[in-house]
């Protein structure tokens, strides 16, 4: 059973969700010729002030 993995935002909602799961699943069964049902989809969800960029917290660098 293949995994697609995404890490972004904490901040999608419920139908971003939705769409991304099924926009991404489509395309990689696509292209790897796998049916869709074998699939499986995490997002991973991170919150700005848990991630850095050039040594300073995304949360900070948002507000620029």
């Amino acid at each position: 059973m293949p995994f697609i993995t995404i890490e972004g935002p904490d901040n999608l909602s419920k139908e971003t969700k939705a769409k991304l799961i099924s926009e991404l699943t489509k395309a990689a069964s696509q292209v790897l010729n796998i049916p869709i049902n074998a699939f499986s989809v995490i997002i991973k969800e991170n919150n700005p002030d848990n991630i850095g960029v050039g040594g300073t917290p995304l949360s900070e660098l948002h507000k620029k």
